[in-house]
């Protein structure tokens, strides 16, 4: 069956709801999904129950932000228990952090000299459903930034000295998927943005506990799939693939992009 294990919804930075992610599921003909929000599981319970309604296999999951020399890695976990206690603090600590760094953001551009009023910001809301977070919206709403590549090409920079926070360790990353009953798979991990590159991204990890590898992704090059297909079945890892998609917010990243089929994965006792 199609498959598709890395999607964004409202929990996170995505625009659609529960309902929208399995209506579209339906839609692209897929027959198993996987709800991978960033530090959250907060719409996991419902999109499981309407997927399960809907006929499709549904595999309880989010992607969490872990820092190693730098850089920030993102690391999927699959089949965990989205109620146990130290993977949900780990994920509360994760998104104050990610919460703490749109005030920063916001503090410094003023101190730049930005045309923005932080009171302003405090009290501003927005749209979920936009995809995004709080302070790309309040940018765009004043006319100051265009989509997210506006975003991290001339603000989120180091020129601006704007840069991620410091999120857990791999290990505390892993260690807490593991603890909540899951596996560990890294993923995009061919990605020049969340880390060094493919490569390097291999050298940098090959101590750390992980489960397995995200080797199809709407970003990999078709070399970078098969060398990380060589590498997982070398090291008898776990593979995992999907969109990465957002909804509408990353237009780049549609549902079921690459077509992947069950086949092509190796997830024993989840898929």
């Amino acid at each position: 069956m199609k498959v598709d294990l890395h999607i964004h919804s409202t929990a996170s930075d995505g625009t659609w709801t529960p309902g929208e992610v399995v209506a579209a599921a339906v839609a692209a003909g897929l027959g198993a999904i996987a709800v991978t929000d960033h530090d959250s599981v907060a719409n996991v319970a419902a999109t499981r129950k309407l997927a399960e309604e809907a006929g499709l296999k549904f595999i309880t999951g989010t992607e969490i932000c872990s820092t190693k020399d730098d850089f920030c890695f993102h690391i999927l976990g699959y089949g965990i228990d989205i109620d146990n206690k130290q993977l949900g603090e780990l994920l509360a600590h994760n998104e104050q952090l990610l919460q703490d760094k749109d005030d920063d953001s916001v503090k410094l551009l003023i101190e730049q000299g930005w045309p923005l009023d932080f009171g302003e910001f405090l009290q501003y809301d927005y749209d979920r459903r936009r995809g995004g977070w709080k302070a790309l919206a309040f940018l765009q709403d004043k006319g100051l930034c265009g989509d997210v590549n506006d975003f991290f090409s001339r603000i989120f920079t180091k020129e601006h000295d704007l840069a991620f926070p410091t999120f857990p360790s791999v290990k505390e990353v892993v260690d807490a998927i593991h603890g909540a009953g899951g596996v560990a798979l890294c993923a995009h991990a061919a990605s020049g943005f969340h880390g060094p590159g493919l490569a390097a991204t291999l050298l940098e990890l090959a101590k750390e506990d992980f489960d397995g590898f995200e080797c199809y992704h709407s970003g990999h090059s078709k070399a970078d799939t098969a060398a990380l297909l060589t590498y997982c079945r070398q090291h008898q890892l776990l593979i995992s693939g999907g969109s990465d998609c957002h909804g509408t917010f990353v237009p780049s990243r549609p549902l079921g992009r690459p077509a992947i089929d069950s086949s092509d994965l190796y997830l024993p006792g989840l898929l």
